[in-house]
Order: structure tokens, then sequence, then C-alpha cells
């Protein structure tokens, strides 16, 4: 394939790169439970899913000064480092797209709303941290998702432009994020269903990269010629 200028993909990290979603509610329930909070997967993805600490904490924790809502947050993303540290799994087809992306000259950045210790840790823990161009941290950034304002400096920082781009997410929050920035967005079914995704605003979804419907839309949306 040869891309259009402009060309790029974007990816959220957790839930869409790896499947990380279980561990963050198992080190949720554990931090949470002095505070009387536990949550099943089905709540977990209504009410935690794709938040930014910020507003968890501001949830879930509104009896607590600031300073210490956000220490029980940092315990929390501990425990999810020291789980997910053996508990890593990518999304299957994941590798198979990074290796077509790097061929076709297509960058790609990584943007998330995880601390970037939980982002290097997964990175890493992948052994693809190299394959991204630019790591955009939404705690990081005067906004986070959902509002557009990552996709926008990921697009910014490689040079590209949405109309000839995709992102890919798991969440509402980070699809309200990619699609209010211009991008059509891929869901990866981890945890929501089609329905969900579609309804936040995906153009397709999918339980991995690859479906083939991920090659079509990503070679529709970017492609220039196709060198058969």
């Amino acid at each position: 394939m040869i891309p259009k200028p402009g060309a790029a993909l974007l990816f959220d990290i957790d839930g869409t790169l790896a499947d990380t979603d279980p561990v963050h509610l198992a080190a949720f329930n554990q931090a949470f439970a002095p505070f009387g909070h536990h949550m099943d997967k089905a709540r977990f993805v209504r009410e935690l899913q794709g938040r930014a600490n910020e507003d968890i904490a501001a949830s879930f924790l509104p009896h607590l000064p600031h300073d210490e809502g956000m220490a029980v947050m940092a315990a929390k993303e501990a425990l999810f480092r020291d789980i997910a540290a053996t508990e890593l799994h990518a999304v299957g087809g994941l590798f198979e797209l990074l290796d077509l992306a790097d061929a076709w000259g297509v960058p790609m950045a990584a943007v998330t709303n995880a601390p970037r210790p939980n982002a290097d840790l997964i990175l890493n823990g992948l052994g693809i941290a190299d394959r991204f161009k630019a790591i955009v941290i939404g705690d990081e950034l005067p906004h986070s998702k959902p509002h557009p304002f990552p996709y926008l400096e990921a697009l910014r920082l490689l040079g590209a432009d949405p109309a000839t781009s995709l992102a890919f997410e798991d969440s509402r929050t980070g699809i309200a994020s990619a699609t209010a920035a211009g991008l059509t967005t891929i869901g990866i079914r981890t945890s929501l269903l089609d329905p969900d995704m579609i309804a936040a605003g995906a153009t397709i979804s999918a339980t991995g990269y690859d479906d083939p419907s991920v090659l079509a839309l990503i070679k529709q949306r970017m492609a220039q010629t196709v060198r058969v």
C-alpha cells in the first residue's frame, strides 16, 4: 500500500493494545475496598473504563481532599502495575498490523489517559515501545479524554491529517475523544459490544486487528494506490 499524505494510525493503550481491563478491575476493587466500593465487569465498563484518574477520584472519593484522593489512585495504579507485570496479553493481530504499518511507512502514536508508568509498562512489556513515533499521556495535557485534545496533540506530533488517519479505541470515552478530533475510529471489543461502540461513534468494531474488516477500512481510508 502507498499511503496518502498525512496518513497515520493512533492507538489507545489499555484495552486496545493489550486486554488490561480485568487487571484494572482487580486493582480498583482491592484499592477501593476500604471505601466501600466494589465493581463487577458491567459496572466497571459503565462507570470507570477510559476515565482519567482525576475524574474517578472526584466521583468515588468526593469526601477526601484532592491530594488524598489522588494518593488512593496512585496506590491503585501501583497495584495495577504489579499484577500487569505478569498478565499482559496483546490483542489478536496487533503485531502483524504494526509490521504492516512499518512496511507502508505509516507513522503511529499511542494516546492514553493512563499514567506514564502504566503506559511504559504495557508498551515495554509487549515489546512495542519503539514502534510509536509519539506517546501522548492525557494527564500531562490541559485536557484528557473524552476531550479531543490528546488526539489533536498526537496528530500534531505526527504531522498527520485526521481525514487520512485512523484511531483504535475500546471505550466510550476514547471513541468520543478520537471522533471529536475528526478521526475515523475502529472499536476494539475487549469490553464493549458492537452496538455500544457504534452508538459511541465508532465506524466499525472488531475483536482484534486480524479481522478482515479492519484491514479493509485502513486501506479504504488511507490508501493512495494499492500495489497488486
